[in-house]
């Protein structure tokens, strides 16, 4: 390899080493070793002038993220080789406090979570890697990632220096960081980076809060560059001293650079958030950014000389319960697909905006024809501008079959009321418990889905939520189902009746709000009283429908009926799909469906709900089996009984990002 000297360079005239080191770096360019033949070196990222340095070379961090828990694990050197075929050269992921410490004596780095195999596997294909590992991450899941069992303690406030806070992170981190310690870069790893805490400077309450993070990583052996991440006007909030401050962007904001480097001069200006899409709420419309916009950005920015992060580059799906919600204007859910309109669709896919950005990284890459890379970069040619390699991309791997297979005939039915035996509970309180106080999961309470609560009422009247139910109930008296509270609606008529009669109230947690500063507040489930009549419900009897694996893998052996012609809801419904050759993606479509819940052999797929935008739900080839697949469908109010299989994906009609 010939570098040739760098004379009299500034930021524009950066931009050719920041497309051209961004694209090729590989093993041999820059020293990364094979596993297992990891060595120490002494210099690792540097922003100690206005453009990067690795190792004491220039360098440009073109990098993207890809969340090992939204990616079926079967899937990571997929996802990962077509990132490198595209010219990335770091990875960036969140790390999801909640996922990993499920209950405080509970902490589970294995399978599908393990970061330290994921973190290996992008050295092995010659990523770099910057690490954000919160501990909260916002990233549209619930709670930001914080796990819902801060929550028991009525006082809690998260994300300060408050003692039950700074506990908790200390004890996450003491698991956490030795992990990722020897996979720093000074050390033989790939980490290059790692960011401390994020966007804090929209939420900025405790001025010790960010230090504390930072001393909490450095104290623990982190020893790479460190980095904040925060949106234009809230650099200085969000930030502390010794640490390198980035920023978040939907598109080129000229006012936040000059803002970022008059706090920072002589430092490089790095991107760390280049928003490629947008997420889905329900009841809304699919978010895309056009692919021609998105490109010129990408462009404009490295043309400027500036390093940048494509957040996402492959956005995955938010399995299970883990999506979050949104706060304002109005309280709505995120959909499970976290598809972000990215380079990488939700299955892996290959989209207009991924060969775009690979047309546009190659043009930098040639042997041949430097002068025409430097004009594409917009800048002056000159001898003296360093060209580290040339080599081809990779070829693109071979995309991953789809399959739309024959429809899944439901042929049995479970009511929710005979599923009751099967949950975890019955609780009794003289009061409404909400869900994070519950007394189950070794005291850390319910995390998500559905909990029911019942109570014994002798008259009809006025029902009334005081806006307590979070976030959704359905109302029943002796399993009738009568009405819907939701957060508009507050009040419900209860139909008169002789004796004592039993009302039950279905609750769903739909996404605690991922950001913002009422974090403190997403507490689930009833969170006070229900009047019948303007009196207080009292002794009521509680059910956790948690739906974890466990539960689903317990219904198999539960009571169920012959589908009948008129099932009774909320119901289980279950059906088999049967597989003759090796399983391939699908999608699942419930047309005819109201609300409900997706299980395919124990697996949560996510919610589906009739209101869109999201109207199939991805199903990887890697959850499914040769042979019998068993399907169980939570249906809240209305039922097909059929479960379609697709081979392409439907999120909706599109409405492009403003």
């Amino acid at each position: 390899m010939v570098v040739l000297r760098i004379r009299n360079v500034h930021k524009r005239k950066c931009a050719l080493i920041c497309l051209s080191v961004a694209v090729v770096i590989t093993y041999r360019y820059l020293g990364m070793p094979t596993v297992g033949q990891r060595m120490s070196r002494k210099f690792g990222l540097s922003a100690n002038s206005s453009q990067f340095t690795l190792e004491g070379e220039p360098f440009c961090i073109l990098g993207g993220s890809i969340h090992y828990f939204r990616v079926p694990r079967a899937y990571w050197r997929d996802r990962l080789m077509k990132m490198k075929a595209c010219g990335i050269n770091t990875l960036t992921t969140f790390v999801p406090w909640s996922l990993h410490q499920p209950q405080r004596e509970v902490f589970n780095f294995r399978t599908q979570l393990d970061l330290e195999a994921y973190i290996n596997l992008a050295a092995e294909l010659g990523l770099w890697v910057i690490l954000r590992p919160g501990p909260y991450i916002s990233s549209e899941m619930d709670l930001g990632g914080l796990p819902s069992w801060l929550l028991q303690d009525g006082n809690m406030r998260v994300r300060t220096t408050y003692p039950g806070f700074t506990k908790a992170v200390n004890i996450f981190f003491d698991k956490l960081i030795p992990k990722v310690v020897p996979l720093q870069f000074k050390k033989g790893g790939p980490i290059i980076a790692v960011q401390v805490e994020n966007e804090y400077g929209s939420f900025a309450k405790d001025d010790t809060y960010i230090p504390f993070i930072k001393e909490a990583l450095q104290s623990r052996g982190i020893s790479e560059l460190l980095l904040t991440s925060d949106n234009h006007n809230m650099f200085r909030s969000g930030g502390v001293d010794g640490v390198m401050r980035s920023v978040k962007l939907k598109k080129l904001n000229q006012r936040a650079i000059q803002d970022l480097n008059m706090i920072q001069p002589n430092r490089p200006t790095m991107v760390m958030d280049y928003w490629t899409g947008w997420y889905d709420v329900w009841g809304d419309l699919h978010h895309v950014l056009p692919p021609e916009d998105m490109v010129s950005t990408v462009r404009e920015i490295l043309k400027r000389g500036m390093s940048v992060n494509l957040y996402m580059f492959h956005g995955g799906t938010s399995f299970g319960f883990i999506s979050g919600g949104l706060a304002e204007p109005s309280y709505k859910a995120l959909v499970p697909s976290y598809d972000y309109d990215a380079p990488l669709s939700e299955a892996g896919e290959y989209t207009q905006k991924f060969h775009l950005l690979r047309d546009l990284f190659s043009q930098f890459n040639s042997k041949t024809n430097n002068k025409y890379s430097a004009d594409v970069a917009g800048v002056p040619y000159s001898d003296s501008i360093p060209i580290l390699g040339g080599e081809e991309f990779p070829d693109l791997p071979v995309l991953q079959p789809k399959e739309a297979y024959e429809p899944a005939i439901m042929y049995q039915h479970l009511s929710l009321w005979d599923a009751l035996s099967f949950t975890q509970g019955p609780f009794t309180s003289d009061t409404p418990v909400n869900m994070e106080n519950l007394p189950m999961n070794n005291k850390n309470g319910q995390s998500h889905g559905y909990t029911l609560y019942e109570t014994t009422i002798t008259s009809g009247g006025l029902l009334k939520s005081g806006n307590n139910v979070k976030d959704r109930a359905l109302v029943f008296v002796n399993k009738s189902y009568i009405g819907l509270f939701k957060r508009q609606n507050l009040e419900l008529a209860v139909p008169d009746g002789k004796g004592p009669r039993t009302l039950s109230l279905l609750v769903e947690n739909c996404g605690r709000v991922h950001r913002g500063r009422d974090l403190d507040n997403q507490r689930k489930g009833l969170v006070g009283d229900i009047l019948l009549n303007n009196i207080p419900l009292r002794e009521f009897t509680i059910y956790s429908l948690e739906m974890k694996p466990s539960f689903i893998y317990n219904l198999y052996q539960a009571p169920w009926k012959t589908l009948p012609e008129n099932p009774s809801f909320p119901s289980f419904f279950m059906g088999k799909l049967f597989l003759y050759q090796y399983p391939s993606d699908t999608f699942v479509k419930l047309p005819g469906w109201q609300k409900g819940v997706v299980f395919i052999n124990g697996i949560n797929l996510g919610r589906y709900w009739s209101i869109g935008p999201q109207q199939t739900l991805y199903l990887p080839g890697p959850f499914l089996n040769r042979g019998i697949n068993q399907i169980i469908v939570f249906e809240e109010q209305e039922g097909d009984y059929k479960v379609n299989f697709e081979d392409t994906a439907d999120l909706g009609m599109a409405a492009d990002i403003q």
